[in-house]
């Protein structure tokens, strides 16, 4: 069943209408903020994987890749400018700070000694030659 509100126009209705026309000052809680976010592809061929990762404003040398077998983590810290001008503030400050993380496994082991990684335009492309799977050894029994 179908509950019956009464619309009040002065209640959340007016303050959408104006939503957009002026520039206003805002508060973000940053305890309260979404947590950011590294998006990933990944593809795989014959032979590699392909991880292709979203790091805009990361510098080459904060990015750090580990392979422990077929565990990947790329992990990355964007830094905030502690520079100020003088007479000026902010009115609206969206872009994030912080550390970024993200682990997964992989189907099979990497060869850690032939992996390649790019960093170019915000995106780290990293190529993960497979290692050669081990053949199953029957074993007779005496």
């Amino acid at each position: 069943m179908t509950n019956i509100t009464r619309f009040d126009p002065f209640n959340k209705g007016f303050e959408n209408l104006l939503e957009g026309l002026f520039v206003r000052p805002m508060r973000i809680d940053f305890d309260n903020a979404q947590q950011i976010k590294m998006k990933l592809d990944v593809t795989q061929d014959d032979k590699a994987y392909t991880v292709n990762a979203e790091l805009p404003g990361v510098k080459k040398e904060d990015i750090h890749v580990q392979i422990d077998g077929n565990r990947l983590s790329i992990s990355a810290e964007t830094k905030k400018e502690t520079e100020e001008k003088k007479g000026t503030s902010y009115l609206c400050r969206e872009r994030s700070y912080g550390k970024l993380e993200r682990s997964f496994v992989l189907d099979q082991d990497v060869d850690a000694a032939s992996v390649q990684a790019r960093y170019h335009d915000g995106v780290l492309q990293l190529t993960l030659p497979k290692k050669a799977k081990s053949s199953a050894k029957s074993i007779p029994v005496s």
